[in-house]
Parts: structure tokens; C-alpha cells; sequence
């Protein structure tokens, strides 16, 4: 694939999965494929009135192969996660034969955020280029023990 040296198509989100991931597989492949639905807030002052709301994004992502079964064993609804990916706009028909177009975040890593009592035992991480073993995540894509001792500096 050819890319253009002035471009990149590169997203990374953190935020909150609105429901568990949808795992189904292509008939033709068998190739798994995962749509989930993932919410991002921001706070925004409003210096008029003295206030903040908070504004909730929402974003379509999908994930394919062993990420999507990653997704469906260890995404549940509310887990903060971390995507990293590339947008994708896919055009489709409605029932009335209008152009409609959706944007998609196609997920190439994702990582579980959160407390530590909220994730699966073991890594908690997982890249789309990475796997090899049927069991998830990966032991290859383990993610560094962080010591949350307040004196330590962070590992990265």
C-alpha cells in the first residue's frame, strides 16, 4: 500500500464502552469481526454562567480477527479502555435509496485502563498485528507492572 508522506490516519481514545461488544464472523472468511460503542466526556466551561456541563462523544469502533475476540472476551459495558486505530468512512444505502455515510474507528490496539480489580488476570493489552495463541490477551503484548507508590516516578 502506498501512503502519502503528508498524511496519517492514526486515533487514540480513552473512554467507556456504551454496551459488551457485538462478536459475529464473516460466512465466507469466518473471519471474526466486533462492533462496540465507546463514549468520550469533556468538560466544557461556560464562563457566562460560571458553569461546566460535560459533553459525551460517541464513537462507532470496530475491531477484526483476534482483536474482535479479544473484545468479546475481555470488553464489557462501562470498562474504560484505551483504542488506538484509524478512521474509516463507510458508505452505505438506506431504505429510502439515500447516500448514507458512517465513520468508524477500525481498533488496531486496545488496552484496558481502569483499576486493576475491574480487568481479567494477566496482560491487558492487545494489538491487532500482535497474538499467535488462542488464548487471550497474548503473553507477548503483557503490559509493565506499575507500582502505585506515590514517591515512584511514572514507568513511561
Amino acid at each position: 500500500m502506498m501512503r502519502d508522506v503528508n498524511s496519517y490516519n492514526k486515533v487514540i481514545l480513552i473512554g467507556r464502552l456504551g454496551g459488551n461488544p457485538e462478536l459475529r464472523y464473516i460466512p465466507q472468511t469466518d473471519r471474526a469481526v466486533a462492533n462496540f460503542s465507546l463514549a468520550t466526556n469533556e468538560r466544557i466551561f461556560n464562563p457566562t454562567s460560571n458553569e461546566s456541563d460535560i459533553r459525551t462523544e460517541w464513537h462507532r469502533v470496530v475491531s477484526w480477527g483476534k482483536l474482535a475476540e479479544f473484545s468479546e472476551k475481555y470488553l464489557t459495558k462501562g470498562k474504560q479502555i484505551l483504542v488506538e486505530g484509524r478512521l474509516k468512512t463507510e458508505k452505505w444505502q438506506d431504505r429510502d435509496g439515500n447516500q448514507r455515510y458512517t465513520t468508524k474507528v477500525h481498533a488496531q490496539n486496545i488496552t484496558l485502563l481502569g483499576r486493576r480489580d475491574e480487568s481479567p488476570e494477566g496482560d491487558r493489552s492487545y494489538a491487532e498485528s500482535g497474538g499467535g495463541s488462542e488464548d487471550f490477551p497474548p503473553q507477548s503484548k503483557a503490559m509493565p507492572e506499575i507500582d502505585t507508590n506515590e514517591d515512584d516516578e511514572v514507568p513511561f
